[in-house]
């Protein structure tokens, strides 16, 4: 039976039984429980772990140097599903506390499992949306990376900050317009389309898409920003047409 498989009232019930016991094995140093809940086939007594974790962290400063620990050694387990849902914990405390979980984060960006190399980009979206600084310098640290995976995740990662605040992530798109390899070359390109459509953001993408040297790129780039224009037609800021006229002047075209 999985978590929504039960009533309202035992799922309430279950989850606080989850926390009691998780919080068990972070006082008594050991991971009983949290590797059982952790390596749960159902994603969402997986995401409770992982939710429990975040706040015992943040509601308990005496706990908060073990949890680290225990996550740190979890990330060496050889489930991929236990390695997953600490990568999600750590984007959780470092919503605001990037810098204590950063270092554990360079450990999970090279996975060798795709759900967990997934887990890190998610994390490092969620961060960067809030606490923008410290991702932002830690994907700069990777944009020239010699693992085209490594560049791609990164790229990725920086997504949802720049939904917001395109002119942040703008320069680090920027130092990597000459990339040669397709799959990390889409990211970028689709990384474009996604912190254009929103409220003052297509202005500013394309004021620093002029600067750019590799006009090839730009100009599958503007493709992009237009379809992402008639696929969030109902998210974005401007229509398709108001979007192509913009572009248009601003390139002469």
């Amino acid at each position: 039976m999985g978590y929504y498989d039960l009533s309202k009232s035992e799922q309430v019930q279950f989850c606080n039984t989850m926390e009691e016991n998780i919080f068990i094995d972070i006082t008594e140093e050991k991971v009983n429980y949290i590797l059982l809940y952790a390596a749960d086939p159902d994603t969402y007594i997986r995401k409770n772990t992982y939710l429990i974790l975040g706040r015992l962290y943040g509601a308990n400063p005496f706990l908060q140097s073990r949890i680290i620990q225990t996550l740190g050694q979890l990330l060496e387990n050889s489930n991929e599903k236990i390695r997953q849902t600490m990568v999600n914990c750590l984007g959780e405390i470092g919503r605001k506390e990037a810098e204590k979980v950063l270092e554990l984060f360079e450990i999970a960006l090279f996975d060798t499992h795709h759900s967990v190399r997934n887990a890190v980009i998610g994390s490092l979206k969620k961060m960067g949306e809030v606490n923008p600084g410290p991702i932002l310098n830690f994907a700069k640290k990777y944009l020239h990376h010699p693992e085209a995976e490594i560049r791609r995740e990164v790229i990725h990662g920086i997504e949802l900050r720049g939904r917001t605040h395109p002119e942040e992530v703008l320069p680090l798109l920027k130092e990597v317009q000459f990339e040669k390899v397709k799959r990390v070359r889409n990211m970028v390109i689709h990384v474009l389309g996604q912190i254009s459509y929103k409220k003052d953001c297509l202005e500013k993408v394309m004021q620093d898409l002029r600067e750019w040297e590799n006009k090839e790129l730009v100009d599958e780039a503007l493709v992009e920003i237009l379809d992402v224009h008639i696929r969030y037609k109902d998210f974005s800021v401007k229509t398709y047409a108001e979007a192509k006229l913009y572009i248009e002047n601003q390139f002469n075209r």
